[in-house]
């Protein structure tokens, strides 16, 4: 374990200094991850005023504190390996790292942690800014704060899980473009990422309980924001913790099946 740490931690100083290379693709992200929950937050905000003041009882207040928690939860739970598999299979670039003496899900994850913590030196003040223009009404209390460590946790490896075993389809097919945009789209709706669930049908957002998108963003804002209490808490670690080992032994699985059929392509 020490020997991983200390491996880990090389990666991550490299991903770190790599990432420092290109500040101008980091802030393109960072743009991104700003606008999108902006725009949200604009639009039902606008909605809101139009109807009286509220909509699914939820008034400007709650829904510019939803949206720059959920920024702030989606950039620390994100991933984006799915997208760059089928690249470092084609370009060989997967094939120099199966021969290595570690698992590339270790380099995978030290560039998730660089490029986080290195963006969040821009979005934390980006959310600061937001809480002034916006006045959000925060309901949750220390105790919301506590319950949403483990959640974010929980979130966090399970998104992780889930898109690391979704990015493993490319050893199958050469272009997952298709199949990524219809995860995203789901994730899209039945997350919470474009309008809180409390605004979807009713069948909506039963079935967002029963897969695992609520989970990875959804169910940590409810609990940050002091809407999840009690049972309901104890409910969605449940969750949680079901959908990431359903999401690990997917990983594994195929993974292992995958290296089996994988041919070295590229330079």
């Amino acid at each position: 374990m020490r020997s991983l740490l200390r491996i880990f931690r090389l990666y991550f100083e490299t991903s770190l200094a790599v990432q420092l290379q290109y500040p101008a693709a980091t802030v393109i992200w960072l743009i991104g991850g700003v606008l999108e929950p902006v725009i949200y937050l604009v639009v039902w905000t606008t909605v809101a005023r139009l109807q009286g003041g509220e909509v699914g009882g939820l008034g400007p207040p709650a829904f510019a504190a939803y949206y720059i928690a959920l920024m702030l939860v989606q950039h620390w739970t994100f991933t984006w390996i799915m997208w760059e598999y089928e690249y470092l299979i084609r370009d060989g670039t997967l094939a120099r790292r199966l021969m290595r003496p570690v698992h590339p899900i270790v380099n995978d994850l030290a560039d998730n942690i660089a490029y986080k913590l290195l963006a969040s030196v821009a979005m934390i003040p980006a959310a600061i800014v937001m809480v002034f223009a916006f006045h959000p009404q925060f309901g949750g209390s220390w105790a919301s704060v506590l319950a949403f460590l483990p959640a974010f946790l929980l979130a966090f490896v399970l998104r992780f899980a889930l898109e690391w075993t979704l990015a493993m389809v490319a050893f199958w097919t050469t272009r997952i473009g298709a199949i990524n945009q219809a995860y995203f789209t789901a994730f899209l709706f039945l997350s919470g990422r474009m309008a809180p669930l409390a605004l979807m049908p009713r069948f909506v957002q039963e079935l967002a309980s029963i897969l695992p998108f609520r989970w990875m963003l959804s169910f940590p804002l409810d609990v940050l924001l002091g809407r999840a209490t009690g049972e309901k808490i104890l409910r969605g670690y449940v969750a949680q913790l079901v959908w990431i080992s359903v999401s690990v032994a997917a990983a594994r699985l195929a993974w292992r099946s995958g290296v089996r059929r994988f041919s070295a392509v590229g330079s």
